[in-house]
């Protein structure tokens, strides 16, 4: 979780949202990614959409199978959909997000083999949030 803190960070820099994200297989990140829907102008470039790209692509293969996700917030319902039909093994989210998590659906989203957690640095996820939140209100 560090790892896609680390991305959030590069998101922040760039004035995109700070999310972040990594995937993992067998150990070893295979792909990173964060936010970039302001500079590619696509709402779907969210960080979970561009690094399951990226691992699709090192994988050579389009299911996660054997992968877990580490993002620094909840998935939407858009990436959450996009992860069901990677099949990817694990998602680890650092923070909720109430207003557009996948999560607020009553139906689950995910795939039914795809475990779920959440909480890992969830303190340093929902400040750096907070922060970048402030920043464009001031």
């Amino acid at each position: 979780m560090r790892q896609a803190l680390l991305e959030a960070r590069k998101a922040y820099d760039l004035d995109e949202v700070p999310v972040g994200a990594v995937v993992v297989a067998n150990n070893k990140i295979i792909a990173r990614a964060h936010n970039l829907t302001q500079k590619l102008n696509d709402v779907t470039a969210h960080a979970e959409i561009q690094a399951i790209t990226a691992a699709a692509e090192f994988l050579g293969a389009k299911y996660l199978s054997g992968c877990t996700l580490y993002v620094t917030l909840e998935p939407c319902v858009m990436c959450a959909g996009a992860l069901y039909w990677a099949q990817i093994d694990k998602v680890v989210f650092a923070t909720r997000d109430e207003k557009r998590g996948a999560g607020r659906i009553s139906e689950p989203i995910y795939h039914p083999k795809t475990l779920v957690t959440n909480g890992l640095l969830s303190h340093e996820s929902a400040s750096l949030l907070k922060n970048f939140f402030a920043k464009k209100r001031s």
